[in-house]
């Protein structure tokens, strides 16, 4: 009789994690497969409930602001984990090490010297049209050169199973606590098939963290009061921010909660004012002095760029970082790796057109039914128009504002992602999914825990992996042996 899972079928030209092309499962994935064939679809079924109710049990939540009502959801996941190789994840490891490096460089460069600039590696008038280029930051030190100590690096595979960085996440990367919280569940249901399958741990991110930002305080103070600034009850994901100040023990702050004074920064508390040495932020730039940046914000701190200017306070991630992860800037990240490093890149860049340069607009234009257009200050799957799926009217729209305004617009040909095994609706169906591991720079070097968070397609067919357009996550395990 054949297996409830016996149906499965990945999308058409696209790399499927766990079959390969003849319908054969892949080696990493045997004893998943195994497991699955000892259950019938009702024992996952359970499965899913038990994981569904823990999520909600915990309350692992984000926000979806285009709701008007009900706007705080439950994370979805889905229980069939995701399964990366050690020799997989080595070539992602050193891949993404050698990117943060040069981009590191690139951001204490571009706030200084302006060498890559004035030998015409990057044009200049791209960056001074760069709304994340922060002149009121220009010649700050920060402490170690650090400035991304958070990254997540959006990761994709094309039809030959080969790794792309999509994008630079280096701002406020969000998903690591989901990352976290997808293997605690996941050792909840499946405890044996984890242990199994010898997948390497992700539990020492928090004590990571907080090592690096304790490392990068000013004037190596032994002991530094660290705090994680959130916006507050109402950020997509302040679910996050609780979990991870939680987890390394420091007090969750908002802008009201700390006072610049004789240029220090100081937390309020029942027992007066106490220095903060190091402030995880999580409010963007635009939003951190209303003294610098938005006069009409009060989710920052008056004066906090001042401090930050003396020396007084450390950030993390460094203020104006959004220079380096603007989707037009991305597209040179490769000639950053050779520039700094003298290195050919590890990871290549997914193609990309600049919609400034007038032949690979007209290219783009030409072929809009294949291409992706993003607008380069846009995250979240915002500002994203999917060429094969747009209508005639979406096409026109996009065509006469790239035209209007082409700094504001890359293009990228559609590439079919990979697919996964999903257990949806009681079936096992072919989702598309990224990668998004998580990486931390200290003075001690670059650490990235053993996997990340696999955001899942959950509609059929849709290639948008988004939380926040409909998207969900599964268990990342990276194996430690083939």
């Amino acid at each position: 009789m054949p297996h409830w899972s016996d149906h499965y079928l990945s999308a058409s030209r696209s790399y499927d994690e766990m079959h390969l092309e003849d319908g054969s499962v892949r080696v990493p994935y045997e004893k998943v497969n195994d497991y699955i064939k000892k259950f019938n679809a009702g024992a996952f079924r359970e499965k899913e409930k038990i994981a569904g109710d823990l999520f909600l049990n915990r309350g692992i939540t984000f926000t979806v602001y285009s709701e008007k009502e009900g706007i705080e959801r439950i994370f979805p996941f889905d229980i069939i984990p995701r399964i990366i190789t050690s020799s997989e994840w080595a070539i992602i490891e050193q891949g993404i090490r050698q990117r943060l490096k040069a981009l590191n460089c690139f951001l204490k460069d571009i706030y200084h010297d302006q060498q890559i600039l004035n030998d015409g590696i990057i044009p200049a008038t791209l960056i001074a049209s760069c709304p994340h280029y922060n002149r009121d930051i220009y010649g700050i030190h920060v402490p170690h050169d650090i400035y991304v100590h958070i990254s997540g690096i959006d990761l994709i595979r094309d039809t030959n199973g080969t790794f792309y960085v999509l994008e630079d996440n280096l701002r406020t990367p969000s998903g690591v606590s989901y990352m976290l919280e997808n293997r605690e569940i996941t050792k909840r249901i499946f405890p044996d098939l984890l242990s199994g399958n010898k997948v390497k741990s992700i539990s020492d991110y928090p004590i990571l963290l907080h090592k690096v930002l304790a490392d990068v305080a000013p004037h190596n103070i032994s002991n530094p009061t660290i705090v994680l600034l959130t916006p507050g009850i109402y950020n997509s994901a302040y679910y996050e921010h609780t979990f991870l100040a939680k987890y390394m023990g420091i007090e969750l702050v908002e802008g009201r909660d700390l006072v610049v004074k004789n240029d220090h920064v100081y937390m309020k508390s029942t027992s007066g004012l106490k220095q903060v040495d190091v402030i995880y932020r999580r409010v963007d730039d635009d939003f951190l002095d209303p003294l610098i940046f938005r006069p009409d914000s009060t989710l920052g701190v008056a004066g906090l760029t001042s401090v930050y200017r003396k020396g007084n306070v450390s950030i993390a991630n460094a203020i104006g970082n959004g220079v380096a992860d603007d989707k037009a800037v991305y597209n040179y990240v490769p000639q950053m790796i050779r520039y700094y490093l003298n290195e050919e890149p590890v990871l290549q860049n997914v193609p990309t057109y600049s919609m400034e340069n007038e032949e690979e607009r007209a290219y783009t234009l030409s072929n809009i039914t294949r291409m992706v257009i993003k607008k380069t200050n846009e995250s979240g799957g915002y500002g994203l128009m999917m060429g094969d799926k747009a209508t005639d009217a979406e096409i026109a729209d996009i065509t006469a504002a790239v035209t209007e305004s082409p700094r504001n617009f890359i293009a990228q040909p559609i590439i079919s992602l990979s697919t996964a095994p999903c257990f949806i609706d009681g079936q096992l169906q072919a989702r598309h999914v990224d990668l998004r591991p998580y990486a931390l720079c200290g003075p001690q070097g670059i650490e990235i825990v053993p996997g990340g968070l696999t955001r899942v397609a959950l509609r059929a067919g849709s290639k948008v992996v988004n939380s926040s357009q409909g998207g969900g996550s599964k268990d990342t395990w990276v194996l430690s042996e083939e």
